[in-house]
């Protein structure tokens, strides 16, 4: 299990070390990067069922076929848990199953839909002999808690325990939904300041742009981006829009200050520790029950701060995660989208310009608000349609001035067309879906593994 995490066996004697790991992240402008992380759904071609871990149409079977492409297994006790490849990135396991790439840190969006459409063509061709199909879509629309397989990590077990004592969907989240997440770099403290803060306001509009995910077991939910709901019932200790992020004051320590009040998961020691509820300020001064009388280490705090959920977080870079997953052309959309934005300072300044008058109760009502209504909720009496509208074109013109052109000499802002036809109508793929299911479907949501698989 070391063998894929940090190597950081420093032991943690002060507060300014915490610090150390954010401050981290701050480089240059030309060193900065794009991750590009997203999930899918695997299930049996045969009987579009969940896949087993075991099994001649599992998990495992697949991990071991995906290895023909230079991906090296790596194991949690005897169970292959994920796959490595220097450059390539990380093939991973989520609690029920849904397989996930993040991916290397690369220059432009022109590299990840190549990267994404690489890796989508290995696990198809692995997929398709196996009798394994991947549905993209941001909640499995018929599948109940109960016909999903578990994964065998050893986290997982900890987290299963503990969600129904925080929230009433933390499970749901870990087993029935998927995501598309994009990582991106800071040039300083300032800088990962206002990108935080504007990432956070701007989430919602994610959320109603990639609305995916409007059926639960069968049916209609009521909402257009449930997964977008689930996260606001899963565990308010974590997740959500940090508000103290848009308060004077902001700056690394005051997010160091945030994540040592999230409960702790588990601490790793060859195995996984339950130290679920205890408090990372106590494992500082030696009195964590799970390991009384030790200090955590460097690789420790690395684990804890990827154990909080908010909308847009901080590790040593900024993951923005508010969008549910989909076809490949809005898998690399989000990071066009985030990076016309967050990486030309004109683009920026004026996103920022757009959200900063906006109070926290309002930025939480709409993010309350998108799941079900989508791009026609409203803030400040503007419509998210509207809002969306005015950031594509900015992403558009920060994406030209990067000047970036693929071998048909264009630059990163072709990859905002899916984006600009939902914007333009208002239509979002969730209420496309809905169209469908009362009509060609005839009410039946397993023909969305015909339409809807990578």
């Amino acid at each position: 299990m070391t063998s894929f995490r940090s190597e950081q066996d420093e032991l943690v004697t002060s507060k300014a070390q915490l610090i150390a790991t954010l401050a981290a992240g701050c480089k240059p402008k030309d060193q900065w990067r794009i991750g590009t992380e997203h999930e899918k759904f695997g299930y049996t071609k045969a009987d579009h069922h969940s896949l087993t871990y075991d099994g001649p149409h599992g998990i495992r079977a697949l991990l071991t076929g995906l290895q023909r492409f230079g991906w090296e297994p790596v194991k949690e006790g005897e169970n292959v848990i994920s796959l490595r490849q220097s450059g390539k990135g990380t093939i991973s396991l989520e609690p029920g199953g849904q397989l996930e790439l993040s991916g290397a840190p690369i220059v432009n969006v022109h590299q990840t839909e190549a990267e994404i459409a690489d890796h989508l063509a290995q696990v198809k061709t692995v997929g398709d002999e196996l009798g394994i199909g991947m549905l993209a879509m941001g909640f499995t629309p018929d599948w109940a808690r109960e016909d999903i397989h578990w994964m065998p990590k050893g986290r997982y077990k900890i987290m299963r325990a503990y969600m129904p004592k925080v929230g009433t969907m933390g499970i749901d989240m870990m087993i029935r939904t998927c995501t598309v997440q994009t990582n991106l770099d800071y040039a300083s403290e300032a800088d990962m300041v206002k990108k935080l803060r504007v990432s956070l306001a701007l989430q919602p509009v994610a959320t109603a742009l990639w609305a995916n995910s409007p059926f639960t077991e069968g049916k209609p939910n009521g909402f257009l981006s449930n997964r977008g709901n689930i996260w606001r019932n899963t565990d308010s200790a974590r997740t959500g829009m940090i508000p103290f992020a848009f308060e004077d004051g902001m700056g690394f320590e005051r997010y160091v200050d945030y994540l040592l009040d999230v409960p702790m998961y588990f601490v790793y020691r060859d195995g996984y520790i339950d130290a679920s509820g205890q408090s990372f300020r106590d494992y500082l001064k030696g009195k964590l029950p799970a390991l009384p009388g030790q200090i955590p280490t460097v690789a420790d705090w690395m684990d804890h701060m990827s154990t909080a959920f908010p909308e847009a977080r901080v590790k040593n870079y900024i993951e923005l995660r508010g969008a549910d997953a989909g076809p490949l052309d809005q898998l690399v959309a989000l990071p066009a989208f985030w990076v016309g934005l967050l990486y030309d300072q004109n683009s920026l300044d004026a996103a920022w310009d757009l959200a900063k008058g906006w109070s926290a109760a309002e930025r939480d009502q709409l993010r309350a608000d998108v799941p079900t209504q989508g791009l026609k909720a409203k803030i400040q009496g503007r419509t998210v349609q509207d809002l969306a509208r005015e950031l594509l074109e900015l992403a558009r013109a920060g994406l030209a001035r990067r000047a970036f052109k693929d071998a048909s000499g264009h630059d990163e802002s072709r990859h905002l067309d899916p984006l600009q036809e939902i914007a333009a109508s208002g239509i979002t793929q969730a209420e496309r879906m809905l169209a469908l299911y009362r009509g060609p479907w005839a009410g039946d949501v397993r023909k969305a593994y015909g339409t809807y698989s990578y």
